[in-house]
């Protein structure tokens, strides 16, 4: 071998170790990066991540963990076969991840139930929330999703409140003993669920202050509350001893924070700062589709998590 050469050949192989080092230092940087955990603890849906990380239910909370997320929200976890919520569980506990809400009852979005104070539509409630005690348990949940369906037309407001209340506490006499929680939902009227009675956070912190129990508390959907009332903050404030859960869109469009009016960003910082330890549910589409999509999203939430 010539001296030139061989010279040469021995520098790329003493520097090859430092080339190597380098890029492992980076790899392992963006590989930090991804998996570290956000600031709050904010819970993905089945399929928000379908493309990356593929059908498989398990690979997908998976994908979400690695991505930094620590929760799962899933409305329809209820439905799932037995054998599926106990998949779902053991992969949960395996990564230390916790599971959001799910809905804990059959809704009426177009005539009222809850409302209306029929006792066999009351009792159909009270049986729907002790069916959830189950589920909860076996997914390892705490909180469950109640919404008190349509408005009666034939009622004044002030009786169509008492009945809900009264509902609401023999639901609450079956939870507490178990730590359960249903959180209310109230839903906007403008753009997604014309006619239900609950629609603002002043109504459903009077709501679960009559019922003055602490397994009803408040969910506040910033997405909805956005369109019903806006004074996003104050009413934060306001009702905080009685939030325990928040769901995220924004708006227009009901996607992922960043594509819309909503200041994530603050209402985020406002809500850390505040020292909330609870779930926020990702309860909204993606605004682009396929793998990149998916990827923007995880984007976003990094981008208003940052500060």
């Amino acid at each position: 071998m010539k001296r030139r050469s061989f010279i040469k050949k021995g520098a790329l192989l003493s520097s090859a170790p430092f080339i190597t080092t380098g890029l492992f230092a980076r790899a392992l940087t963006n590989k930090k990066i991804a998996e570290r955990p956000f600031k709050l603890n904010y819970a993905p849906h089945f399929g928000m991540f379908k493309h990356n990380a593929g059908d498989d239910l398990l690979d997908q909370i998976q994908f979400m963990h690695d991505q930094g997320f620590r929760s799962l929200e899933d409305n329809g976890m209820k439905g799932r076969s037995k054998k599926t919520q106990n998949e779902i569980a053991k992969k949960m506990a395996k990564l230390n991840m916790d599971m959001g809400v799910f809905v804990g009852h059959k809704i009426y979005w177009r005539e009222p139930n809850l409302t209306s104070g029929d006792k066999s539509l009351q009792d159909e409630f009270v049986n729907n929330i002790k069916d959830s005690i189950d589920v909860a348990k076996r997914v390892n949940a705490t909180w469950m999703t109640v919404v008190p369906g349509h408005v009666d037309l034939k009622k004044e407001m002030a009786y169509q409140t008492v009945n809900v209340v009264e509902a609401l506490r023999r639901a609450s006499e079956l939870l507490e003993p178990h730590g359960l929680v249903m959180v209310l939902e109230p839903l906007n009227w403008w753009s997604n669920h014309a006619g239900q009675f609950l629609t603002e956070i002043p109504q459903t912190y009077e709501i679960c202050r009559a019922v003055n129990s602490p397994s009803c508390k408040i969910l506040f959907d910033i997405y909805h509350q956005q369109i019903s009332e806006g004074n996003l903050i104050p009413n934060i404030d306001k009702s905080w001893k009685e939030i325990a859960y928040f769901q995220i869109g924004d708006n227009p469009g009901r996607k992922e924070p960043t594509t819309g009016e909503i200041n994530y960003l603050n209402i985020f910082r406002h809500i850390y700062n505040k020292g909330f330890k609870g779930i926020l549910g990702m309860e909204h589409g993606n605004s682009q589709k396929g793998k990149s999509g998916e990827l923007e999203v995880i984007k976003a939430y990094r981008k208003v998590d940052n500060y």
